[in-house]
């Protein structure tokens, strides 16, 4: 396996969404939670004062268009009433009383203007790693997309090729339920197809508008953390099978693992006020042990280098700061003590999902990296199930 990554393009919600405006509309909407004395510290233990959206926290929080009464309308309710021997008056203040009574917003109303902006987003993504790799868009032979929080039929993939006027022979592969392994999976598909054929051009694009999981009816600790974490991003690159000036990492090896019967620890549900997030517990336990494998693939690969071996940058989305604290732990102790620093310093603004490994080789290339330095990316994602990948800096 011999590919060629050019730098990512990386496009961050425009709309900020601070944590203290986070907390206040929880306040106001869940004013007996009993976790509510805690919802303090919870939230600068994430270290995210703000972060980025697609769309104004407005948009989350508004209610819909609906109220109280419900499918049935007025009508329905009206005649159900009389029949239960209201009088004329009270069934008048009856409806009253319902049609002022806010609704959430439905499936609908949360996913079709974040579905136009995943979109969008997507577009800019594309267009700037198209540029940034001298790259037309009619030379790309294939396209692989990810988007696991809008789902849509026709998606991304055919969105895209439209927008961008790809070829009509390019190859759409659509991944829309990898999640958080998006990034380091797409590169890894990538490298395997431009592998059996070098002359390949591969596009990568993953939009991901996670803020579609702040669900405000929620009083669940778990719905606060999920509010807290997410943010939205767009990010694209351009991988190929030969050299090119502007391709920046060369990708070597790549390493796959799924967890048996962790399916229900992570993962999305749909319900009838739209996409909610589920987390257990029991989860970042289940991610380290997928941390653990990769150790060992990274050290049967290495096991002829000596100790001396380690990787230069490590850029990991396990999920969550405590599963980076994990890995730094168990790490070797020759290895050294920095290797998770631009993983940190992407979470300071949010959790981005699919798109969170690019925004981390983003920043990582941004930062200086000498030619030889050995780079590891990982990721982890609902299932249970990760993928890493193993280059060099050119």
């Amino acid at each position: 396996m011999t590919a060629y990554l050019c730098p990512p393009a990386v496009i961050h919600g425009e709309n900020s969404v601070e944590t203290d405006r986070i907390l206040a509309e929880v306040r106001d909407r869940h004013p007996e939670a009993p976790w509510l004395s805690r919802m303090d510290g919870i939230a600068s233990s994430t270290g995210i004062e703000a972060r980025g959206w697609m769309l104004p926290l407005e948009a989350a929080t508004a209610p819909g268009a609906g109220n109280g009464l419900g499918a049935p309308g007025a009508g329905a309710a009206r005649e159900a009433l009389i029949r239960d021997g209201f009088s004329p008056e009270d069934v008048d203040r009856v409806i009253t009383a319902l049609e002022a009574i806010p609704a959430p917003q439905t499936v609908q109303e949360r996913t079709e203007p974040a579905w136009e902006a995943v979109q969008a987003y997507g577009e800019r993504a594309a267009r700037g790693a198209l540029q940034i790799a001298g790259i037309d868009a009619s030379d790309v032979d294939c396209l692989i997309t990810s988007n696991s929080t809008t789902p849509a039929l026709p998606g991304l993939d055919v969105a895209l090729a439209d927008r961008l006027d790809l070829s009509d022979d390019a190859l759409l592969l659509p991944a829309t339920q990898w999640a958080c392994i998006a990034g380091t999976r797409s590169l890894a598909l990538a490298a395997e197809l431009v592998a059996a054929d070098p002359d390949r051009v591969v596009l990568v694009v993953i939009s991901e508008a996670l803020s579609t999981t702040y669900q405000p009816a929620d009083d669940t600790l778990e719905s606060l953390i999920v509010r807290l974490l997410f943010a939205d991003t767009a990010v694209a690159a351009v991988v190929t099978g030969r050299p090119r000036p502007e391709a920046v990492l060369r990708l070597d090896a790549s390493w796959h693992d799924t967890l048996p019967g962790t399916q229900d620890l992570h993962r999305l549900e749909t319900r009838t006020d739209g996409t909610h997030f589920v987390m257990d517990r029991r989860g970042p336990r289940a991610v380290q042990e997928t941390v653990t494998s990769m150790w060992e693939w990274l050290g049967e690969r290495h096991a002829g280098d000596g100790q001396a071996w380690h990787p230069d940058v490590l850029l990991a989305h396990p999920g969550g700061t405590r599963v980076l604290e994990y890995m730094e732990q168990t790490m070797p102790d020759t290895w050294p003590d920095d290797l998770l620093r631009f993983s940190r310093d992407s979470y300071t603004t949010g959790n981005r999902g699919g798109a969170a490994v690019f925004d981390i080789l983003r920043r990582a290339h941004d930062a200086g990296q000498e030619a030889g330095n050995r780079a590891v990316l990982y990721a982890a994602a609902p299932g249970l199930t990760a993928t890493a990948i193993e280059g060099e800096w050119l």
